[in-house]
């Protein structure tokens, strides 16, 4: 007997697949919008990259890791280069205590003999001796002494140094004091700031021609794009001055000063030169009541970082005053410089690269020598071109 015929049991197919490549990969479309976003990222950078070959390539007397990041500053990066620096001084902010100093770092100068106070007899007036923050004080601390050895019967500048906070014990600042009669101060631009279009930059280092008659050179403030001040040399303002900035500036018959501008965007005939950073920290032989308020004295870390900082002010008799110390905050230099004798101060630039006071010995720029050994660049900086505008000055 034949066995029955069974019909195949039908059994669902599966759907076609849809062809794919290689497991991963993803579809033609995709990859050609990839290729396409990548080459056009590397577009973008091509100008950045060749501003910053531009930038590293030009003369400069800054390191590469400096114009770096000034480049970065410059091109987009300003908040992180900010934030980096920030946290980075935050963390090496100095500690509270610690041992007292037995002695004051040395300083340059020709004479240790105290030139101020009730003990000198020099018919001009010369600065009283700083008075101590700290008891007892240490040899010679807050005495004056002269640094150029071409006139010591009526020095130029005189320098000191001090404790000036009770709490960080191993603090020392530095204070130089510029005779208005005896000597002209004058301010020459950088090889980079200001930036601003000038009919000529000059020669961006103390010229030869004046340098047997050079006693100091200090640096100036920050860069405008910071501080957003006005700039004037030779009578004109090549960046509007500001009123209500702190101003230091120098009249045609030579006296200086200090002082909170309120004469518009251009300079009158009777100045020769102004340079604006930052509102006064010392007005009326009193510190600013808004040094607390905000970023307004430190551009780029603020009020409050311990770093670097300098100040230049004026006292009562017309004589310039330069201070400069490491970690300081903007209310602890105004502080140095109400106790060093200003009447109205200003901050100039902050952090290590860029804080200078030089002195030298001997005619003709010999012998240049820090006014703190602690102050990183070279005493021979402004005797070659330099990135930044300074301050010379020269004895009459």
């Amino acid at each position: 007997m034949l066995a029955p015929t069974r019909e195949p049991i039908s059994r669902p197919q599966p759907p076609l697949a849809i062809r794919r490549g290689p497991i991963g990969e993803p579809p033609k479309p995709a990859r050609r919008f990839r290729r396409l976003a990548l080459f056009a990222a590397m577009l973008c950078l091509v100008p950045a990259l060749f501003s910053y070959v531009k930038t590293i390539a030009s003369p400069s007397d800054s390191s590469l890791g400096i114009r770096t990041v000034e480049w970065m500053r410059d091109n987009g990066a300003r908040g992180l280069v900010n934030k980096v620096e920030s946290i980075y001084y935050s963390l090496n902010a100095p500690s509270t205590g610690g041992p007292a100093l037995r002695a004051l770092p040395d300083q340059p100068g020709v004479s240790t003999a105290s030139v101020g106070g009730k003990h000198h007899r020099l018919r001009e007036y010369r600065p009283p001796r700083i008075r101590p923050v700290i008891h007892p004080a240490l040899p010679g601390e807050g005495a004056w002494r002269a640094t150029f050895s071409g006139s010591r019967s009526d020095p130029p500048v005189l320098i000191t140094s001090f404790r000036p906070d009770l709490n960080y014990p191993q603090m020392v600042a530095g204070v130089a004091w510029i005779n208005r009669t005896s000597t002209f101060v004058q301010l020459y631009p950088g090889r980079l700031e200001p930036s601003v279009n000038l009919p000529s930059r000059g020669p961006m280092e103390v010229p030869p021609e004046l340098r047997s008659k050079l006693v100091a050179t200090f640096n100036s403030g920050f860069k405008l794009s910071d501080s957003g001040g006005g700039f004037a040399i030779g009578g004109h303002a090549y960046a509007p001055l500001r009123d209500g900035l702190a101003t230091i500036l120098r009249y045609r018959g030579g006296r200086m000063d200090v002082r909170a501008w309120t004469g518009g965007p251009n300079v009158p005939n009777n100045i020769i030169y102004a340079r604006q950073n930052l509102p006064l920290i010392v007005d009326h032989g009193r510190s600013n009541p808004n040094l607390s308020d905000g970023p307004q004295w430190g551009a780029t870390l603020g009020n409050a970082i311990r770093v670097w900082r300098s100040a230049v002010g004026i006292d009562r008799y017309g004589n310039l005053i330069y201070a400069a110390a490491n970690y300081q905050t903007v209310g602890s230099l105004a502080a140095i410089m109400i106790r060093a004798g200003a009447v109205r101060a200003m901050q100039l630039d902050i952090n290590t690269y860029w804080t200078s006071f030089i002195t030298y010995r001997h005619s003709g720029a010999a012998d240049p020598a820090n006014l703190l050994f602690s102050m990183d660049r070279s005493p021979e900086r402004y005797l070659t071109p330099d990135d930044r505008d300074f301050f010379a000055v020269y004895q009459r």
